[in-house]
């Protein structure tokens, strides 16, 4: 089971999203809406695992992306968002990204993401 940190400023995408993880067998232990608050909480709570937006107010994914990565380079951060352009793709995973889902998320992306990156938890059910 993967303890997971939602970043995210959509309230209908994070129920999608925490349904879609409870459902894969994994624990949603806090919900960030902007990356400020993805930092601090990251901080604390200690994610095996964060899912990051891009587009938000505050702080958007990308610099909370690369401040995460300072702090700890080891939590693999998934970003999910609706921004599909080829630069901003690049731009994540060089910035240390691990994965790229577009929205709307379905459960086979999610779990297919989580499987690339942590194989013991890859799985066919879906």
């Amino acid at each position: 089971m993967l303890n997971v940190l939602i970043v995210d400023d959509s309230l209908v995408v994070i129920k999608v999203l925490k349904e879609h993880f409870h459902s894969l067998g994994h624990n949603v232990m806090a919900v960030a809406t902007n990356g400020v608050e993805a930092v601090e909480l990251m901080k604390t709570i200690k994610p095996d695992l964060i899912t990051m937006d891009i587009v938000m107010k505050k702080m958007d994914g990308l610099e909370a992306l690369e401040i995460i990565h300072k702090i700890n380079k080891d939590i693999p951060i998934i970003m999910i968002t609706s921004v599909g352009l080829e630069t901003t793709i690049l731009e994540s995973l060089q910035k240390g990204a691990k994965g790229y889902i577009l929205k709307p998320i379905t459960l086979r992306a999610l779990s297919d993401e989580i499987g690339n990156n942590f194989p013991k938890y890859k799985t066919s059910k879906i």
